[in-house]
């Protein structure tokens, strides 16, 4: 097989920024093993029968080439110790055992690993949720609570420097170790400084998709649009399931229709039409692909894949699907997916179910359907600018991680996840989740493990896919649970029982459903400056206890997450109680207050609570001094940035966030506008734009909202209960303060809660009378709490009336911090 490289297809190149040829300094050699120590926590260790070493990419490794660590060396016997300021390997030279390869960690995470002990890490994440009803085991990621993890890479294929495909030698092991002790954030780092940057998404992908098995025609599909804009429901990117292709309609001598690239023209007739449409709405398309079956004689494009793999078309021969053919590979996009990218395509859903093998050893299709669909997506893109986010000024700069990733590569796939690396090609499909209460208490941990192999754009079937039975409830928290996930995409089998279009649904759940959608699309500013965050390792969903490492009640609330750097959210995976008709979430809460972005509830942390919902909310927490910037409510196109704005701020801690902003096709170039809140002077900043000042308006208008009560003599522009609002006219390059006529008055008076919380409960009268009576006396709140016990109410209605008198009042002192 030919290595030469095909300047005409830009499908087959070095991945953008690969450089896996480590510097000389950073190496130990023997006479059968190698040490590269690529950072002060990581090491490569590798063994060789023949006394070779491997130095092509790896599906995990692609820069090796990084800043040398300083570090000592000193032969121990057959073997060697290498110290760093972080960690000691000591190795016998040896063919790898546990008595001859051992690291230490050094410092207050101090702990020994030994080559083939148990795995003992946090858990990462998985190929597929495809019919798993509840949890399954997860792959393994590069974190451990004991500090020390290694990633075996040795039976990963590799790709040679034009970017074509090899095989490894056998014999040959490759290892690297990670060991940070509990400094996950240094550990990621390191792992993505190796195997690069994750995905950064296009702004509209952090809008909803919409997604249906379902043979829709241009016109129904265009009616349902419709529909949702009459309901004032957004959408940014169209999901059409494997119907847009022949699937009826193939001759039955060609086999089955899984696999098809020609549009079914009685309902498809101007693919072209309908897709510019699409676009017109401000909506971005990826087609279902199904691709093992190959090219047969049926499809428009056959002729051309025929002719250019050699074949008469007149035979109507099959064209196996077989990535491992360079000149497949070339056909399989030159002819089959660039015309109809041509026609609006936006990118592929690469539905891949068929297994792990090809016709090479240990090289997976669907890594393969990955990589060279991500690198022909980016061919007419500059391959990541790596000065794009980078400190704008040279100080700044040369304080800057000397391993961040090199930048990611502005393409788009949607597939499976592959493995460790593969938070280069994200984002991810989860597969056909089952419809049951148990799939969906299993996502949220899921997703926020991922994290811990640096995998950070999960893309789930938002309300189940397959299998179940209704359940609006259900139906209404998995929704929730999607607006705070990585992507929010709503998805049903081919079954006309199993739908998500709101108005389906009770005017309870409708209601529900419509207000989560919409404020997904409302936090599209949020979302997209968390993505430009993740060139560094920082998934926007993250494990509470990559917040708190050292905190044993953070590995104790596995569906409690942090969303971006200044959220918590504890999604409702549980039917609620009938009598308190509220669901439940526990959640532990790090140190400082926490406030609720929707009802202004306000928590001391560093405990764990129970958090009560009714169906129209779900906990989702602001930290001290969080600032949230939202699109304005009428501002939901996900395609461009906002005119006005609203920023939530939990003012009882200074805060600082900065709002990054691109355009479609230009993630480089960025604008940057700080936001600040300082306490002591009462004065919320929006600092003057800097950057690519022609991606974002002139001049915009921003509502501030504090979730406080405002001091005396403050002028509003709007007030209720929990919060209270001022609106200011910026201009981008000026800026503007806000300066406040004194602090806000953090905390709720629970009462008006309660009250609430009462009226709705399924239970008696003279019971939530007695209740009542007892929140409105003027006791100290310990008492009113454990009289409350004395009264006959169902112990969820207490719990729901004791979580509020629980949470802060105004006027009362808070921890501050996070």
């Amino acid at each position: 097989m030919s290595s030469t490289t095909d300047t005409s297809l830009p499908t087959i190149r070095p991945f953008p920024g690969s450089d896996p040829v480590a510097d000389p300094a950073a190496v130990v050699t023997g006479d059968h093993w190698r040490i590269t120590v690529l950072d002060a926590g990581a090491f490569r260790v590798e063994w060789s029968d023949d006394g070779g070493f491997e130095d092509r990419a790896s599906t995990f490794a692609m820069r090796r080439r990084l800043p040398v660590p300083t570090f000592t060396v000193e032969p121990v016997g057959t073997g060697v110790l290498v110290t760093t300021e972080r960690a000691r390997l000591r190795y016998d030279g040896r063919p790898f055992s546990p008595s001859g390869l051992v690291v230490e960690t050094i410092g207050p995470d101090a702990n020994r690993w030994r080559w083939g002990q148990e795995p003992r890490d946090l858990g990462g994440t998985g190929r597929t949720l495809d019919d798993v009803d509840g949890r399954m085991p997860l792959e393994p990621g590069i974190l451990a609570r004991d500090g020390i993890t290694a990633l075996d890479d040795s039976e990963s294929f590799l790709f040679a420097d034009d970017g074509w495909i090899g095989t490894r030698v056998p014999g040959r092991r490759d290892v690297t170790v990670f060991a940070y002790g509990r400094d996950y954030g240094d550990a990621l780092r390191a792992y993505h400084a190796v195997s690069g940057a994750p995905s950064r998404m296009p702004r509209w992908a952090l809008g909803n998709w919409w997604s249906r098995y379902h043979p829709y025609s241009d016109t129904s599909y265009l009616e349902l649009l419709d529909r949702f804009a009459d309901e004032h429901l957004p959408f940014s990117v169209a999901v059409i399931d494997m119907d847009w292709h022949r699937v009826d309609s193939v001759p039955p001598r060609f086999g089955n229709g899984w696999t098809g690239y020609s549009w079914e023209p009685s309902l498809f007739p101007d693919p072209s039409a309908f897709l510019g449409e699409l676009h017109r709405r401000g909506m971005r398309t990826t087609l279902n692909l199904h691709p093992a079956d190959g090219v047969r004689a049926f499809e428009d494009a056959y002729p051309a894949v025929a002719r250019a793999m050699g074949v008469d078309p007149d035979t109507e021969q099959p064209i196996p699907f077989d990535p491992t053919d360079r000149r497949f590979l070339q056909a399989y996009f030159e002819q089959l997916h660039r015309p109809l990218e041509e026609q609006g395509v936006d990118f592929w859903w690469i539905d891949w179910q068929q297994g792990r093998e090809t016709g090479l050893p240990g090289v997976d299709p669907l890594w393969l359907l990955n990589h060279f669909h991500l690198l022909d997506s980016a061919r007419d893109t500059a391959s990541g600018d790596a000065g794009s986010d980078a400190p704008a000024d040279a100080a700044s700069a040369a304080t800057a991680d000397a391993t961040a990733a090199a930048a990611p590569v502005d393409g788009m796939t949607f597939s499976r996840y592959a493995g460790p690396g593969s938070h280069r090609y994200a984002v991810g499909f989860s597969g056909d989740a089952v419809v049951s209460w148990a799939s969906l208490a299993f996502q949220p941990e899921f997703t926020a493990t991922a994290a811990n192999i640096g995998y950070p754009w999960w893309s789930h079937d938002i309300g189940g896919h397959t299998r179940g039975v209704r359940d609006d409830e259900l139906a209404t928290r998995w929704v929730q649970f999607g607006v705070f996930s990585p992507i929010m995409r709503l998805h049903s089998a081919n079954n006309p029982f199993i739908r998500k279009e709101p108005w389906v649904f009770p005017a309870e759940a409708r209601a529900a459903m419509g207000e989560a959608l919409r404020f997904r699309h409302r936090l599209v500013p949020y979302l997209h400056t968390m993505n430009h965050g993740t060139a560094d390792g920082t998934a926007l969903v993250r494990p509470l206890y990559h917040l708190e490492p050292r905190r044993d009640e953070a590995y104790r609330a596995p569906n409690t997450y942090a969303f971006g750097s200044e959220l918590l959210v504890a999604p409702i995976v549980a039917p609620r109680d009938p009598a308190s008709r509220h669901g439940v979430a526990r959640a532990w809460l790090p140190p400082g207050t926490w406030t609720d972005v929707f009802t202004g509830t306000v928590y001391a942390g560093d405990r764990f609570v129970d958090l009560h919902r009714t169906l129209d909310t779900v906990p989702v927490l602001l930290r001290a001094g969080g600032i949230l910037p939202l699109a304005a409510e009428d501002q939901l196109d996900a395609t461009a940035n906002p005119t006005a704005f609203e920023v939530l701020v939990a003012p009882d801690a200074p805060g600082d966030l900065t709002l990054v902003e691109d355009r479609e096709g230009e993630g480089s170039r960025t604008a940057r506008t700080r936001l600040s809140w300082d306490p002591e002077l009462a004065e919320f900043r929006v600092h003057a734009t800097t950057g690519a000042l022609d991606v974002v308006p002139a001049r915009r208008e921003w509502r501030v909202t504090f979730l406080a009560a405002p001091a005396d003599g403050q002028q509003t522009s709007t007030r209720t209960a929990d919060r209270f609002s001022v609106d200011l006219s910026v201009d981008t390059v000026d800026g503007a303060v806000l300066a406040l006529a004194g602090p806000p008055v953090v905390g709720v008076d629970a009462r008006d809660a309660v009250r609430r919380a009462l009226e709705g409960a399924q239970a008696g009268n003279p019971e939530k009378l007695e209740a009542w009576e007892i929140v409105a006396k003027d006791l100290p709140r310990a008492d009113r709490i454990v009289e409350l016990g004395t009264v006959g109410l169902p112990d969820a209605v207490r719990d729901v009336v004791v979580e509020l008198l629980g949470s802060v009042h105004p006027g009362e002192s808070t921890p501050s911090g996070r």
